[in-house]
């Protein structure tokens, strides 16, 4: 291998996180509810963009920084922004993950709708 960074991708720095940690795939299923094969596919970077939320449990389960594989997956636009807004984005996410999974599917449907209001200026 060459020097830490040389052509370092998502797949790479998540697969040797779980090695490190001594995680099978489906470990890491059980602990995160992300599919074995799913995780398989963004550890070869098959999937190079993975949801955000996603990255979330990968970090919290993996002690990685959470913007690193942001930044890694080509999720552009995150970080950006103020510290405070990038605190805001990170408590958001942490108690996304504490919520039940219909309760999640409420909240982005309430983010979604936020959201259009504001694009139709209301």
């Amino acid at each position: 291998m060459g020097s830490p960074g040389d052509h370092e991708t998502l797949g790479t720095v998540v697969r040797e996180a779980r090695v490190g940690a001594g995680l099978s795939l489906r470990e890491v299923e059980r602990r995160t509810g992300i599919a074995n094969g799913h995780l398989s596919q963004i550890e070869t970077d098959t999937i190079g963009k993975p949801e955000m939320a996603i990255l979330w449990d990968l970090a919290a389960l993996y002690g990685l920084d959470f913007a690193r594989l942001l930044a890694l997956a080509g999720h552009v636009g995150w970080p950006a922004g103020s510290a405070r807004q990038r605190r805001r984005t990170t408590v958001a996410l942490r108690a996304m993950s504490e919520l039940t999974p219909a309760d999640q599917e409420e909240a982005l449907r309430y983010m979604a709708e936020l959201k259009g209001r504001r694009e139709q200026g209301g």
